[in-house]
């Protein structure tokens, strides 16, 4: 009998303390989404956001890189710069961004950051730009 009301306790205790977090955070739990999508599927993101004031296009290569031709209204964030994590902790968690650099290895260890930093929405290019141009895409300078 002892055993059943202990039971019963924890379980109360328990689905108290479930409905109070419930209630502090608002009723509803937001996953992160953090992927890696290809480049066509990356051209599609940013056709369906064109017109999207809470879509960013990062391009985390070097300004030189950047210089030479990027995707059309990307900003430069240098990964290899000393700031880089600071640069992207200032960014607005709650938007949507997608990342690229040269070939895909900067930006999927940006999106890494992106991740621990708690961004809502993140998106790296698989390949980067040298197979989004192979793949005929646009690029602008």
């Amino acid at each position: 009998m002892v055993k059943m009301r202990l039971k019963n306790l924890i379980l109360l205790v328990l689905s108290v303390s479930l409905a109070i977090g419930v209630v502090l955070t608002g009723g509803c739990v937001q996953a992160q989404i953090i992927e890696d999508i290809t480049p066509q599927e990356a051209f599609t993101l940013i056709q369906e956001n064109q017109d999207n004031p809470e879509f960013v296009i990062i391009d985390v290569r070097t300004p030189n890189e950047f210089a030479e031709g990027h995707i059309e209204n990307a900003i430069n964030v240098d990964f290899r710069s000393e700031t880089f994590r600071d640069e992207l902790s200032k960014l607005d968690k709650s938007k949507i961004y997608f990342i690229y650099c040269r070939i895909g290895g900067r930006s999927g260890s940006a999106l890494n950051i992106m991740k621990e930093l708690n961004f809502r929405e993140a998106y790296n290019m698989l390949g980067g730009i040298n197979v989004w141009k192979s793949e005929g895409l646009p690029t602008t300078k």
